[in-house]
């Protein structure tokens, strides 16, 4: 009989917590999940899921504007704000029981409450005011939204409160230049607010490929976004009549009916008692692990954004699943981080895995270019003045395909297939070798010939 209460005690219930604890439960520990909120975590309740579903609906304002070249005649579409949120909150409910209904069907105790570290092996129960051990537990606390400390910061929203708005405001300023950022500043262009999207570098979406960030920046400017680039918001004042005034700084000022921040988000782990357990932290709170999500301490493992290494849902998951292996299954299993496909939900969205052109560079060996930028099939008939961009990045040497990177229409579910083919190590010659699929915009992978010269620059 083990000397503790669990065999495992996980804190935070999101994707990567509670994928941890189903597994080692149906491996045979007893497992216990604490959760001071709701079981799914920020995927689920506050994040990609609900933020897809106001992409979609986002879309269907220009998909009525398109109907006409096919020969639809389309009555004057209305739309409710408050409809399309009681829906969503619908489905989060739904989501939300299908995650309890897993952990319970494992066998795992799931604990309404919030946990602290008190010691390596014991966690307090704060409501509940009382101390329950585990053999090892595992921090799975996610990330929150952070902003900026200027003056009237109060005034501004996160991500969290723009899914629960009681109304669409008429005018938004969303700041950051990040895939968040990108993606609601169209979804409120697409539902009718005139959207400013302010990013105080020179151009969004740093760390993507410079072609898809230069592109993305024309393709959402055309669709009504007024993008504004090394653009810094430095006090916000709010009015009488609840206007928001931005000051701009070289900018000058912005009048806003509402300010949401999307610059960046900082890891979960301010009062859990780190300090308690021993546990390293780095510069951003995040919690330092190993490649098998060991802490320095060694019963104490944490995954998902708390670790600060990829923050991504799907990666989160992988991490929770390879802990369960490494320590109930006595199968060590270390993620591999170097190669995630990943899509942001702009408007046109953006599917990509591997290497971007400037990484490749960096390198230092020698890499082949193949692009391509064409108006998609849709748009021929609609009229609509849309371009999409797809690229592969390809090393001179061995033909091997080091990254893919596309713009436009199923971007994201592009990437998805195309990440197998570099996970398995693929060649230009394969990708070539591949018979197209006529017409899609997916065949321009397999058709690009020409390697793509950089244009020559003018002598100083």
């Amino acid at each position: 009989m083990s000397k503790y209460d669990y065999d495992l005690f996980t804190i935070g219930a999101g994707s990567g917590g509670t994928r941890a604890s189903r597994m080692a439960a149906n491996y045979g520990a007893r497992v216990a999940v604490a959760e001071e909120y709701r079981v799914g975590g920020t995927c689920v309740i506050r994040g990609c899921v609900p933020k897809k579903l106001f992409v979609y609906a986002s879309q269907f304002s220009e998909a009525f504007e398109d109907a006409a070249g096919f020969g639809w005649q389309v009555p004057k579409p209305t739309f409710s704000w408050g409809a399309l949120v009681a829906n969503k909150d619908k489905e989060i409910a739904r989501l939300n029981g299908l995650y309890i209904k897993g952990l319970k069907s494992a066998g795992a105790d799931i604990i309404q409450d919030r946990a602290v570290l008190t010691d390596a092996h014991t966690v307090h129960l704060v409501n509940q005011n009382r101390d329950v051990t585990a053999e090892t537990i595992l921090i799975a606390t996610g990330a929150w939204p952070a902003m900026p400390e200027i003056p009237g910061i109060e005034h501004a929203i996160t991500s969290n409160e723009a899914f629960h708005l009681d109304a669409l405001p008429r005018r938004i300023a969303v700041v950051g230049g990040g895939y968040i950022a990108v993606e609601f500043a169209g979804i409120f262009n697409g539902l009718g607010v005139e959207t400013a999207l302010l990013y105080r570098g020179p151009e969004i979406l740093r760390g993507f490929d410079d072609d898809i960030r230069a592109m993305l920046h024309a393709e959402i400017a055309k669709k009504g976004v007024d993008v504004r680039t090394e653009c810094n918001v430095t006090a916000i004042e709010k009015k009488p009549d609840g206007t928001l005034a931005l000051t701009l700084g070289k900018d000058g000022a912005m009048e806003v009916d509402a300010i949401m921040y999307a610059t960046g988000r900082a890891p979960n782990t301010q009062n859990l008692g780190l300090d308690a357990a021993g546990i390293k932290t780095g510069p951003k709170g995040e919690v330092v692990v190993d490649a098998y999500s060991r802490t320095n301490v060694d019963n104490i493992y944490a995954v998902g954004d708390v670790t600060d290494r990829v923050n991504l849902t799907p990666v989160a998951i992988r991490e929770g699943i390879a802990f369960a292996e490494t320590v109930f299954n006595h199968n060590p299993r270390a993620v591999d981080h170097s190669l995630i496909p990943t899509a942001v939900f702009s408007q046109p969205e953006i599917g990509t895995v591997g290497l971007t052109e400037a990484q490749a560079r960096e390198r230092g060996d020698g890499i082949d270019i193949y692009k391509t930028a064409f108006r998609p099939m849709i748009a021929t008939l609609s009229g609509r003045d849309e371009k999409m961009l797809m690229k592969l990045i390809v090393d001179a040497k061995t033909d091997k395909v080091l990254g893919a990177h596309m713009l436009g229409h199923g971007a994201g579910e592009l990437a998805q297939t195309v990440g197998i083919a570099l996970q398995m190590g693929a060649t230009k010659a394969q990708f070539d070798a591949t018979i197209a699929i006529h017409p899609t915009a997916a065949e321009e992978l397999v058709t690009l010939r020409e390697k793509y010269t950089p244009p020559a620059k003018a002598a100083e």
